[in-house]
């Protein structure tokens, strides 16, 4: 089978990239941008939140090595789902919670997981919204904690499943 690609919301994209790059059949994660009105936006029309665009990884994956199901619980384990204005301390719509799927099994799955997490006492607000044009986010932000020798802040795994 072909690598296909996921698309994933978490608050600042540095450290949603950094997890999902250590992650078993994740071939690559870019830092980016989507769900916005404007073409090819930048980091600074993002950041005023009035774009519409989240800050979102477009993650590269051997769908024989890591299934979309277990990509998703990884998402959902390494940041807050169910905080609702951002990330951590980064507060502002660009940093909302959403799963950008791009068929309705992707859409089915995100769902049943979401359900799950719900079941088990997590008020889970993450969003399930179409995929659309994925903007690559300029080159500073790519592999940021790999050139800063840090480790991310606000993302860390932890097992909610």
């Amino acid at each position: 089978m072909s690598n296909k690609k996921a698309y994933y919301a978490g608050g600042c994209f540095w450290g949603v990239e950094h997890l999902f790059q250590s992650k078993d059949g994740v071939l690559n994660a870019v830092s980016g941008y989507m769900g916005g009105s404007l073409d090819n936006p930048t980091y600074q029309e993002v950041l005023t939140g009035n774009t519409g665009h989240l800050e979102a990884v477009e993650i590269t994956y051997d769908p024989d090595r890591v299934p979309y199901q277990e990509l998703t619980k990884f998402f959902f384990e390494i940041h807050d789902p169910t905080q609702a204005n951002g990330q951590g301390p980064d507060i502002g719509a660009q940093y909302l919670s959403a799963v950008f799927f791009s068929s309705g099994e992707e859409k089915k799955i995100a769902q049943e997981l979401i359900d799950l997490l719900k079941d088990n006492e997590y008020d889970v607000i993450t969003k399930l919204i179409p995929a659309e044009t994925f903007w690559i986010a300029e080159e500073y932000h790519q592999d940021y904690y790999v050139k800063k020798n840090q480790q991310p802040y606000c993302h860390v795994h932890r097992k909610k499943f």
